[in-house]
């Protein structure tokens, strides 16, 4: 088997990778769907992180189920019935397609669900509910959208959403909330550069601030600690290098991942995928193989 040696290459790699980091094995996906990603237009980009869109047309009688281990943050989503706001889920995000469909969806940055909703707090996990702070005209331009999508132009169904966003964020972000985006910005931003192994108290001393003003922003805005941050992290680059090649030395991946036994590492992966990093693989592979 091969081995992943020092994680620098592998995980950059693996940050690229776009649209699949998060997705349960990405494999299965092929022919299911398509998947595109679109970057936000400039002045939203402090608030979402980029938009996906996703389109299928399966075969009468055949359904596919997609898992996705969440990010921590919220989604505004254009679909049939109309748009909706998905507060970070509790757990693993399922989602069964059949038949021919598309839908719109808006990753926001970490802080942005409460920012976007006016709340005082980061809202409730797993919690789904119609998309009021887009106004009357949601409805139409969420099926718009869809159209555009399903023939072909993620680029345009985008635009279509995009001034919706825009009127949302106007009316709803305040300096506070603004400076807790950006906060929470770079705090993610070194999350992901950061070395593996790295601690909450180093990425606190990083961040010019302590550990308690770390964990209490992450409290009040995302709703997870900075360490369950880290930890999702990790195991979201070894799935996707899991992904990409099953054959990985499993020990090797959890140091390149940052992780110094591979206990904690099957520990934290089962937590976060439902299966044991051999399992997954195995998975993987067949995948593949089909």
């Amino acid at each position: 088997m091969r081995q992943v040696f020092d994680g620098g290459p592998a995980v950059t790699q693996a940050l690229e990778t776009g649209p699949t980091l998060g997705i349960v094995n990405p494999a299965r996906a092929r022919d299911r769907f398509a998947l595109a990603r679109v970057e936000p237009a400039e002045d939203l980009s402090d608030l979402v992180d980029w938009h996906w869109v996703i389109t299928w047309d399966l075969p009468p009688g055949v359904t596919f189920t997609q898992t996705v281990m969440p990010h921590p943050v919220g989604h505004v989503v254009a679909e049939e019935t109309g748009f909706l706001t998905y507060a970070m889920p509790a757990g693993l995000f399922e989602r069964t397609l059949a038949g021919t469909g598309g839908v719109v969806g808006t990753k926001l940055r970490p802080g942005g669900y409460r920012a976007l909703l006016g709340l005082t707090h980061p809202g409730e996990r797993g919690a789904v509910g119609p998309a009021m702070i887009l106004g009357p005209t949601a409805a139409p331009a969420a099926a718009e959208a869809i159209a555009q999508a399903r023939d072909g132009r993620p680029d345009a169904a985008v635009r279509t959403i995009t001034p919706l966003l825009r009127a949302a964020a106007e009316r709803a972000l305040t300096s506070r909330s603004t400076a807790a985006l950006a906060a929470l910005a770079e705090a993610f931003a070194m999350i992901a550069d950061a070395v593996p192994g790295t601690t909450v108290a180093a990425l606190a001393a990083g961040l010019g601030t302590t550990p308690r003003s770390l964990q209490r922003l992450f409290a009040d805005w995302v709703g997870v600690s900075p360490k369950w941050v880290l930890q999702r992290h990790r195991v979201h680059l070894a799935a996707e290098l899991l992904g990409r090649d099953p054959a990985l030395d499993l020990a090797g991946l959890a140091a390149a991942v940052g992780y110094y036994d591979q206990a904690h590492f099957t520990g934290d992966f089962v937590r976060a995928v439902g299966v044991a990093p051999g399992e997954y693989a195995r998975s993987c592979a067949a995948a593949r193989g089909a």
